[in-house]
């Protein structure tokens, strides 16, 4: 287990190495935030002058290494459009506004999937199977930006049940949540509910069947516990998702999270707050598929041998 975890760890380190050097390639690669940063009056000598006191005046590499270094000492350079303020100070100021809608949309996707599958397999019925199939895939195949605006249009502007933008009230995490949330509802149905199949076909079912226990019981103490595992990964991967699918969806409803945040510094060419926005997301990432991996070793020793 330790020789497990300590490779899990590993990985962890160079994913996040590895997100840290492309946002810095990629932020260079869309040239100098002189030109954001300053009014078109400006003089080229203020352009030159703005040029050697934010670096851009040395080659990448030099740059790259400086930033490095920076970020070994716990220095994430201060942003660009607020001077003297840490990068890493903004981003962490929205990230507890942006977790909160993350995985709430998170928990309320899998809710309505277990929910649904569950009651597909307990009542044994075809046609609801359907039906929930159905209904998932007609949600997967509307854009996510266009279904927060439909539940603007009916919750909010018709019917006035929710606010439609911001984070004023406990209320108006309900409509961004349920965007998220639904979106990949369709995918832990069709996962769930196969894999719950699958296992409702094995020996042990059939053994525990044979000893006379009940249909509830099989299918909630027998079956589903084996039939998780897959979706727990899933759910992990996905986190990756729903981390990018913030910066859509906190636009859409104007929810002041960290995606909102980042957006507006790359159109500024903020690139300290954007690095530290990617590295923050790299890191809630690679700890989550973490967490997840340790969990399938706990409720499965063939996690940890393989």
């Amino acid at each position: 287990m330790v020789r497990y975890l300590a490779r899990r760890v590993l990985q962890s380190v160079v994913t996040v190495f590895a997100v840290v050097t492309i946002a810095f390639v990629f932020g260079r690669l869309a040239g100098s935030p002189v030109s954001q940063l300053l009014s078109e009056n400006a003089t080229q000598e203020q352009r030159d002058q703005l040029e050697r006191e934010l670096g851009f005046d040395r080659p990448v590499i030099v740059q790259y290494l400086d930033y490095l270094g920076g970020l070994l000492r716990g220095d994430f350079q201060n942003s660009y459009r607020e001077t003297g303020t840490s990068s890493m100070a903004m981003v962490m100021d929205r990230l507890p506004t942006s977790i909160h809608l993350g995985l709430t949309g998170l928990a309320l996707g899998l809710v309505l999937a277990f929910g649904a599958v569950l009651t597909v397999q307990y009542s044994r019925s075809r046609v609801l199977r359907s039906l929930v199939l159905g209904v998932g895939s007609l949600r997967a195949s509307i854009p996510d930006f266009f279904f927060g605006l439909l539940l603007v249009l009916t919750l909010s502007v018709y019917l006035g049940w929710l606010p439609s933008l911001g984070n004023s009230t406990p209320l108006a995490v309900v409509m961004p949540a349920l965007t998220l949330g639904t979106a990949q509802f369709v995918v832990y149905t069709r996962l769930l509910d196969h894999s719950m199949s699958l296992e409702g076909a094995a020996d042990y079912v059939r053994t525990a069947r044979a000893r006379g226990e009940g249909h509830a019981f099989v299918v909630f103490r027998e079956v589903l516990p084996n039939a998780v595992l897959p979706v727990l990964t899933l759910a992990g991967i996905n986190l990756g998702s729903f981390l990018g699918g913030l910066v859509l969806i906190e636009n859409v409803f104007a929810w002041p999270g960290m995606g909102q945040l980042i957006v507006g510094s790359v159109y500024a060419r903020d690139f300290p707050v954007v690095q530290s926005g990617m590295i923050v997301v790299a890191i809630l990432f690679v700890s989550a598929n973490l967490l997840v991996d340790l969990f399938q070793g706990v409720l499965d020793p063939r996690v940890r041998l393989a």
